[in-house]
Parts: structure tokens; C-alpha cells; sequence
């Protein structure tokens, strides 16, 4: 079982949140396993900045095959764990707390 960090836009992040998105579609380059635990970060393209909001997912199930995924990209079923949001709001580069 591997930890992944995932910047993961705020439609989608919201989506999850709410139980009507329960996958991740992903380039492949981290070796993606079922039993794996990906730490979304909700990340603002737009201001450039983690707003500190986490969601916990354990992987339940993966799509790889070029079949009918694109080669490279994996599609990940997922079951949502937990949600945390850090004090202070916005997060740093690395979706951290700001010192305050």
C-alpha cells in the first residue's frame, strides 16, 4: 500500500465531497495499486493555491488496460474515508497549514 498527494480541482473535489464522483482518472506515473490511500487536495488553478480542504480515498478498484483506458492513465475506483479541513484556510504550495 502506497500514501499519494493529489492536487484535485475544486469541480471535482466538490463532486467527490458529495458522493456523485467515486473515481480518479490519473496518469499512471505513480504506480497506482488497489489498496493505495490518495489525499486529494483541493487546489484553485486559478489563484494557484491549495485552500486547505483534504479528502481521505482508499482505491477499491482499477481500470488499466489500454482497452479502454488511454495508455499510461489509470482510472481508479475509490471509497471515501475521511475530510479534513486545515486551520487558517489557505494552504501552501504543498497543500500544508500556513503558519499563523
Amino acid at each position: 500500500m502506497k500514501y499519494h498527494e493529489l492536487k484535485c480541482w475544486p469541480q471535482n473535489f466538490n463532486a467527490t465531497i458529495k458522493d456523485l464522483k467515486l473515481f480518479e482518472i490519473r496518469k499512471n506515473d505513480r504506480d497506482f495499486k488497489v489498496g493505495d490511500i490518495l489525499r486529494l487536495m483541493e487546489y484553485h488553478p486559478e489563484l494557484q493555491q491549495y485552500t486547505g480542504e483534504n479528502l481521505f480515498a482508499k482505491v477499491t478498484y482499477i481500470v488499466d488496460s489500454p482497452e479502454w483506458v488511454k495508455e499510461g492513465f489509470v482510472v481508479m475506483g475509490t471509497e471515501k474515508l475521511g475530510f479534513i479541513t486545515w486551520p487558517g484556510g489557505m494552504g501552501d504550495a504543498k497543500g500544508r497549514p500556513r503558519d499563523t
